[in-house]
């Protein structure tokens, strides 16, 4: 029996956004499931997420990062045509050319850190009715598809750090939620 994929219960159009899991959820550790139902609720997920994404100033979102553990994520870089919503993706193929840059994440806000990834992607995916394309990504784009995509399969982006930076990172950052709790 197929689970049917539902819209988290705390989105409402009129009153705000949909919840952001961060660092230490377990949903963000686990390997996301396969979307087989093509239907209004994933469209509103969608959209849903799209504009989560913008509130958070955000430039990809992947499911898992808003409780839902399904292979979908959301880009957009800010450039025309970048805007695309991925259901189902698989990198089909990546370039040996590598580059290093700075990356950070909605789910550990306020943390960087520069991480090496291929510099071209080429990506296979279906729309949000179901139909497949393949897209070849370079730059900004390749770098946010391979970032979204590591969170379906329950990879942060600390994890392709080496061990003394990723143990340097997670303490900082709880040190500074630490912070954040005792000031409310």
């Amino acid at each position: 029996m197929t689970a049917k994929l539902t819209v988290p219960p705390f989105y409402r159009y009129d009153e705000h956004m949909l919840d952001i899991y961060t660092l230490g959820d377990e949903v963000l550790r686990t390997k996301a499931e396969k979307i087989t139902q093509f239907d209004n609720a994933l469209s509103i997920l969608v959209d849903a997420m799209f504009d989560s994404m913008l509130e958070a100033d955000g430039v990809g979102l992947a499911a898992p990062q808003v409780g839902v553990s399904k292979r979908l994520f959301v880009v957009d870089t800010r450039k025309e045509g970048e805007r695309i919503a991925f259901v189902n993706p698989e990198i089909i193929q990546m370039s040996h050319e590598s580059i290093a840059h700075e990356e950070g994440c909605l789910s550990i806000p306020g943390m960087y850190y520069d991480i090496t990834r291929p510099a071209k992607v080429t990506v296979q995916a279906q729309d949000v009715n179901g139909k497949s394309f393949v897209l070849e990504a370079s730059g900004l784009l390749a770098r946010v598809i391979q970032h979204e995509y590591d969170h379906l399969e329950g990879v942060l982006f600390i994890d392709r750090m080496d061990e003394e930076s990723r143990k340097a990172l997670i303490a900082s950052y709880e040190r500074r939620n630490n912070k954040k709790k005792k000031k409310k």
